[in-house]
């Protein structure tokens, strides 16, 4: 069986853990849990006319301009960069995470999760941000942990990508 190894950056609070909980086990917690180091987990999706194994990497998020762990980085083959819809600044520090992981690794399939749908009154983002994503060629899904909005779709393109571009050696 195939196996690609995803990492989850973004700063801290954006839930990167929520959406891997909801992932893989279809739940939700209202608690907040931040993660120390990195927390693994896995999960066994289909692809085209085969399976994938994801072991899904969740990493520390970033809090404030404190670097992410780069060494958690390494085999990769792709990443899920997680934004907080609520919360501009963390739209804004995506950026300089890709460019933080495009140094340490090279190029990997990615995209962006603007996390928490569900939260649309409290929603800080708009069309310029999309374009903005869209400008570098990023693929962008609208994700809610809590009630799993673009979700699977989020990990199922992700998954395709990582086999479909084979980019580093498991």
């Amino acid at each position: 069986m195939i196996q690609k190894k995803i990492c989850m950056v973004g700063v801290f609070g954006t839930g990167k853990t929520c959406l891997v909980q909801q992932f893989v086990h279809s739940r939700f917690s209202v608690k907040y849990h931040s993660t120390v180091g990195v927390k693994i987990d896995r999960k066994v999706v289909p692809v085209d006319e085969g399976e994938v194994t994801l072991l899904l990497w969740d990493l520390a998020g970033r809090d404030g301009h404190g670097d992410i762990t780069v060494s958690y980085l390494r085999g990769a083959h792709g990443v899920l960069y997680v934004v907080d819809g609520t919360r501009r600044e963390t739209f804004d520090q995506v950026f300089e995470l890709r460019d933080i992981v495009e140094k340490a690794v090279g190029p990997l399939p990615s995209a962006v999760a603007l996390n928490k749908s569900d939260l649309t009154e409290e929603w800080k983002l708009g069309k310029a941000d999309d374009k903005a994503l869209a400008e570098r060629s990023w693929h962008q899904f609208t994700t809610s942990a809590k009630t799993g909005a673009g979700v699977e779709a989020a990990f199922a393109w992700i998954a395709r990508e990582a086999v479909r571009q084979g980019s580093a050696p498991s």
